[in-house]
């Protein structure tokens, strides 16, 4: 940040009295300019045994497969974000059953949540950040083609849940891409 976005005058970095951590201040009318995570939502929507998939048709890792996620807006609960990325990407109307995985990327300062959901019919289509949706089994999914590892990871602890006929709550730390 170059700019206060109320006065106009040049911030300084500084810890502000009573932090402890570096911020954007302005020097003039005192606003301090807060740099905090990104939330990240979506739905992780079950049909039978498959589970609705999306090709990303935006960068970051255009071409890849995801489920339908994205960045909270503001004055929207984790829900709504989830149902609205649902109907954007996937165009897909699903009931939310209960947050599934919860995953930190602190070297991204980002944080997903992704609800277990399910499909309230077959009426879905891509939209406009999606070059495809499908509705794929475990052994349909091309893992070699996820887009990120959240959602890997997501995938991976659904199907082992499934496995036990147990669905659970699961937190984690995902580090740097590996692959």
């Amino acid at each position: 940040m170059k700019f206060c976005a109320e006065c106009g005058t040049p911030v300084t970095q500084t810890i502000p009295a009573g932090d402890n951590r570096m911020r954007d201040v302005c020097p003039v009318c005192a606003t301090i300019y807060y740099q905090n995570p990104k939330m990240v939502v979506g739905c992780l929507a079950e049909w039978e045994d498959r589970i609705l998939m999306c090709r990303r048709a935006i960068e970051p890792q255009y071409g890849k497969w995801t489920l339908p996620a994205g960045f909270m807006e503001n004055n929207e609960t984790t829900q709504q974000g989830a149902l609205r990325e649902t109907l954007e990407e996937a165009g897909a109307q699903v009931e939310i059953l209960h947050l599934f995985t919860l995953y930190n990327l602190p070297h991204i300062s980002q944080v997903y949540l992704m609800f277990r959901a399910r499909l309230l019919s077959l009426d879905f289509s891509a939209g406009e950040e999606s070059l495809e949706v499908a509705l794929m089994s475990e052994a349909e999914i091309p893992w070699d083609e996820i887009a990120f590892l959240t959602i890997e990871a997501s995938l991976r602890q659904y199907f082992e849940d499934r496995r036990k006929g147990e669905f659970g709550f699961h937190i984690g730390d995902i580090a740097r891409r590996s692959r």
